[in-house]
């Protein structure tokens, strides 16, 4: 069968196929840009080659071939060596088979056959090559079906699943994630093998699994790859927070929503509107403390009050196992969380120029995506209370807007300093200045002084001689 015809005109191909021919060697191209490209996905900027000899000596030749400096990375350690050339990587390996003991994910690494190679890889999908030499150019090779897995949509191992994925466990996280990539299924005997093996990821480190978790909810539609990762067990092995909220309690006739399912629909409403993984990570944590925050009244039924405060609270300490960034990025999902019940408090009429100043001034530059949080979720299976909900929202985001336009508090530093406060009032850093700073800061948010120099400066003033203190420099009031 030939493929590659399209590509025939691409240069490297070509030059790879025929610096193998005069050096007496086989060369493949194969793993993800066989796969893509077969799916008509584009071209990968990576392109992998494997070769029947030394993949170092081949790159070697391929870079030298050229009139131009191309630079060439070498890893003896692997085997294995770069090219890079214009916005391509390109990787050169020798065909291998490799083995492992059960607690390393250290392989034993040896020369094999081209077949050893593709049986080695994590699925099938994955497992094709075609050949660019001279005389067979474009012939591909498919010893597990994986052709026939990418018209069927399938996920499945080139050898046992018991084999592969105790071998190298973190292959059951890529097994989820080109399922939610692709929206392709997990073939069943492949499913049950990541079930069985579960536990064995708890030799791979959280900085891998993370990674693969984070293409997981880059996903568009994420959800279908979080459920896998729940019902096969994985989830529950690094993240049991999320698990938690999965199941329903009840008294007599009333229940709590599967806070679980929820918080998946929000992550999909999000992503719908957004790229941003941190945001998709807030959509993810908004309701984490549901469950330490339950609790049943015979008044009101089920309640969680608190949930956000604790769950920002609970943020920093999921972020850290997690081995997920503890810089500016999980403050924004601290603090997304910890407000994202604050604009469903003013859809009433009845709500106030201050509440709405609070509101922007706490949120700052995040409102627009605190909002974009709120209305994800909304996830109500009542199609007229989904429609009130955003329309609410309207009127809230219309009345932010007006407040902002006329009062400016988004973001905003009091007019006067701590530092001029000390100045005009001849007083020492202490707890009195911050006291004036912050009632300044509130008579602005409470709407009783605008937001301006002159006014800030009128009421400090005012606050000054209720506290007896005395003015030394007049004239710059």
């Amino acid at each position: 069968m030939k493929h590659l015809e399209a590509l025939a005109g691409h240069e490297i191909f070509t030059r790879v196929g025929r610096i193998a021919d005069s050096m007496g060697m086989e060369a493949y191209v194969v793993g993800g840009f066989v796969r893509d490209y077969l799916l008509g996905r584009g071209l990968k900027k990576d392109i992998d080659f494997v070769c029947v000899g030394s993949g170092i000596e081949l790159a070697t030749a391929v870079a030298k071939s050229y009139d131009a400096h191309v630079p060439l990375s070498v890893f003896k350690n692997f085997g294995t060596a770069m090219v890079k050339l214009a916005d391509y990587d390109i990787e050169f390996v020798g065909a291998r088979k490799e083995s492992y003991h059960r607690d390393s994910r250290k392989p034993i690494v040896e020369d094999g056959t081209l077949e050893e190679d593709q049986e080695r890889r994590d699925f099938t999908i994955n497992a094709l090559a075609i050949c660019v030499n001279g005389d067979r150019f474009g012939e591909l090779i498919d010893p597990f079906e994986g052709l026939k897995d990418l018209k069927r949509k399938i996920i499945r191992t080139p050898a046992a699943p018991d084999t592969t994925f105790s071998d190298d466990p973190l292959r059951m996280m890529r097994a989820i994630r080109f399922a939610a990539q692709l929206q392709f299924d997990i073939e069943p005997e492949t499913f049950e093998g990541i079930c069985r093996n579960a536990g064995r990821l708890s030799i791979i480190s959280q900085e891998r699994i993370i990674d693969e978790l984070n293409k997981i909810i880059l996903c568009p539609q994420p959800s279908y790859g979080f459920k896998l990762l729940f019902v096969s067990g994985l989830l529950q092995e690094f993240f049991p927070e999320m698990v938690e909220l999965q199941g329903v309690d009840s008294v007599g006739d009333r229940s709590h929503k599967d806070n679980f399912y929820h918080t998946l629909q929000v992550l999909d409403n999000i992503s719908k509107h957004t790229d941003n993984l941190w945001l998709r990570w807030a959509a993810i944590m908004h309701d984490i403390a549901k469950p330490a925050t339950k609790r049943y009244s015979q008044k009101v039924g089920w309640t969680f009050h608190g949930h956000e405060d604790k769950g920002a609270r609970m943020t920093p300490g999921i972020f850290k196992r997690l081995k997920l960034p503890m810089d500016e990025r999980m403050k924004y999902v601290q603090k997304l969380v910890r407000l994202h019940l604050r604009p469903i408090a003013l859809v009433s009429d009845k709500v106030t120029d201050s509440a709405v100043r609070r509101l922007l001034f706490d949120a700052g530059d995040e409102i627009e995506d605190l909002m974009t949080l709120c209305r994800a979720d909304v996830t109500s299976k009542n199609n007229a209370r989904v429609k009130r909900y955003l329309a609410n929202f309207d009127k809230v985001e219309q009345k932010m807007l007006e407040v902002e336009e006329k009062d400016q508090v988004r973001n905003f530093q009091p007019p006067v300093s701590g530092e001029e406060i000390m100045e005009l009032f001849q007083l020492k850093p202490s707890k009195i200045v911050g006291e004036l700073k912050n009632e300044i800061k509130e008579a602005i948010l409470e709407g009783e002084i605008q937001n301006n120099r002159e006014e800030a400066l009128a009421f400090l003033t005012k606050l000054a001689a209720l506290r007896g203190i005395t003015q030394t420099k007049k004239n710059e009031l």
